[in-house]
């Protein structure tokens, strides 16, 4: 059994979710918080309790590995600054491994297979979900 936590970065918030991975058989998890934002991004006391709340999720949840969904660094669709401080804040976590996916993987994996979207999922979280799924997919 491992616990996948499946997230997207928008603006400074992380967009979290859990799927439980037991022999083959795929479980979502619904949990809480499913959102962790940070406040003022240039105050030491904001990035810390970010982390900080990040780090007792994952502790409390039992979570194994991150999948983040990868946005671009430059172009008109490139990441803000603020979310790369927060992606840089989950790979520092310490507990769990960290991994990405691209956005373009997501879309041709939905194409060939579309993904079994729960229905008691919030639509915000839908990428964070095809974010977990598609790292299982992988493996």
């Amino acid at each position: 059994m491992s616990r996948i936590c499946g997230i997207e970065l928008k603006s400074s918030e992380a967009i979290l979710l859990v799927l439980e991975d037991t022999a083959g058989e795929v479980a979502f998890i619904d949990i809480e918080p499913r959102k962790i934002k940070i406040g003022d991004d240039e105050s030491v006391a904001a990035i810390k309790s970010f982390f900080d709340s990040f780090v007792n999720f994952v502790r409390d949840n039992h979570v194994d590995i991150v999948v983040l969904k990868k946005r671009a660094k430059k172009g008109q669709m490139a990441g803000g600054a603020v979310s790369f401080k927060l992606e840089a804040l989950i790979q520092l976590n310490g507990l769990a491994k960290v991994e990405f996916v691209s956005g373009q993987g997501i879309a041709a994996s939905n194409k060939r297979e579309p993904f079994n979207i729960p229905d008691e999922l919030n639509k915000y979280q839908r990428n964070a979900f095809m974010t977990a799924s598609l790292h299982i997919r992988q493996r």
